[in-house]
């Protein structure tokens, strides 16, 4: 979620996600575990699958239940198999959304996912209709305070893209997904320690919201993200200022 509000936001995200860790393992699970499909099961050589267990270790997941993804995952044991679908639509106030989904039943899934757009005044729609708004970007997100000098020093010596200070104070290193592990690896060796790092599908434009769309929108997305097909959901959404998070 982009805008002023952006880290009252982002620390809105955090705290419904440590309400429900059990979904939260549910889906880096799955996440872990189609990554190793896919591609190596060596993190060193799978980004991806690097990716999916650095978040996994982020939630506290025992490295027991990430190994056991991961073997589910290459073939040594028997495990379900997870299709990719991303759905495309508008939400609240018209702001472009992206649900990124693996699932075991496209059918449910769809039903799902297209009920929490409806019951919210979004709307599904076709292939295509967002997705070009958004861009595959890594973001390294700092709290309000931290050193941006510091930090824009490091990163870009490191290869980051560009260094943006929002309206709320916090800092976005934003870094082609290619460099990411190498820009976290410097900022964290550094000192610098980021309150929050993703590869994320970043807007091109933004939307924005008035309050009433705006908790709309944001209780649309929490209702996404309790759905257990669900991995992640991108918006465009910017919020008002003044904006609080219920």
């Amino acid at each position: 979620m982009a805008g002023h509000s952006k880290w009252a936001n982002i620390q809105h995200r955090k705290g419904a996600q440590d309400k429900k860790r059990g979904k939260i393992f549910t889906r880096l699970i799955r996440e872990i575990t189609t990554a190793a499909r896919m591609g190596d099961p060596d993190p060193v050589n799978n980004p991806r699958l690097r990716l999916a267990i650095d978040k996994g270790l982020a939630a506290n997941m025992p490295k027991d239940n990430i190994e056991r993804a991961i073997k589910r995952g290459s073939g040594e044991t028997d495990g379900g198999t997870f299709e990719e679908i991303r759905y495309e639509g508008y939400g609240p106030g018209g702001a472009a959304v992206l649900v990124d989904c693996l699932t075991d039943n496209r059918n449910r899934t769809a039903s799902e996912v297209r009920h929490a757009f409806s019951k919210f005044g979004g709307n599904l729609g076709t292939d295509g209709s967002v997705a070009f708004l958004f861009t595959r970007t890594g973001v390294v997100n700092y709290e309000p305070g931290a050193d941006e000098d510091a930090i824009m020093e490091v990163a870009l010596d490191a290869g980051a893209d560009d260094i943006v200070t929002n309206d709320d104070g916090s800092i976005d290193v934003i870094v082609a997904p290619d460099e990411f592990d190498s820009v976290v690896t410097a900022l964290d060796e550094a000192g610098l320690e980021s309150a929050d790092a993703d590869i994320i599908q970043k807007a091109s434009t933004a939307s924005e919201l008035d309050q009433k769309s705006a908790e709309s929108m944001m209780k649309m997305v929490d209702m996404m993200e309790e759905l257990d097909d669900v991995q992640e959901v991108h918006s465009n959404a910017e919020f008002p200022e003044d904006f609080k998070p219920a």
